[in-house]
């Protein structure tokens, strides 16, 4: 059953600002697909290389509005997520994910409810079973993110915090 969608939108900077002392910046530079421009969540973690499996898995898990960290080791060669999972990501109520490598079917994901950061884009599937670790400390970007960390993301930036943090107001500017 498709959970109710609950996205909150953010700019990263303007927490970047309120908050500069309690979050991290990662330094990946993260290109955005999916409808949710914006993500608000707790984390959950994973760290795969060049399969699949391992996210369908987590995904396939009850998201709780969180959203999925996924160290696939940075590889460009291999997509380990595309629009069917994230279709199955979206039914069982995670908002997103963070992927530390490539994703695939890019249109398709834009299509869904579901957002997505990741460093690129192929067509290939991977063909290799591989484990995947699920709920370990992973990092990059001069980054660690842990199991339970909040994680704030916009089309600008991604940012980790240990705690829950309380959105600031977006801010105008006038001419």
């Amino acid at each position: 059953m498709a959970m109710q969608s609950t996205a909150v939108e953010v700019v990263t900077a303007d927490i970047f600002d309120a908050y500069h002392t309690l979050v991290s910046v990662c330094e990946a530079q993260f290109r955005s697909f999916g409808k949710r421009k914006s993500l608000v969540g707790e984390c959950e973690t994973l760290k795969v290389f060049e399969d699949h499996t391992p996210v369908l898995e987590a995904l396939q898990r009850p998201g709780r509005e969180r959203i999925l960290i996924v160290d696939a080791g940075g590889s460009l060669r291999v997509g380990v997520l595309g629009d069917r999972l994230a279709a199955i990501g979206v039914r069982n109520g995670w908002s997103g994910a963070v992927v530390f490598g490539a994703v695939r079917d890019s249109n398709g994901i834009d299509a869904v409810d579901f957002g997505v950061k990741a460093l690129g884009v192929t067509a290939r599937r991977g063909s290799l079973k591989m484990q995947g670790f699920h709920n370990v400390p992973v990092a990059f970007g001069s980054v660690q993110f842990e199991p339970g960390n909040w994680v704030y993301a916009d089309n600008d930036s991604v940012l980790v915090s240990k705690t829950k943090l309380t959105i600031p107001p977006a801010q105008s500017v006038t001419e």
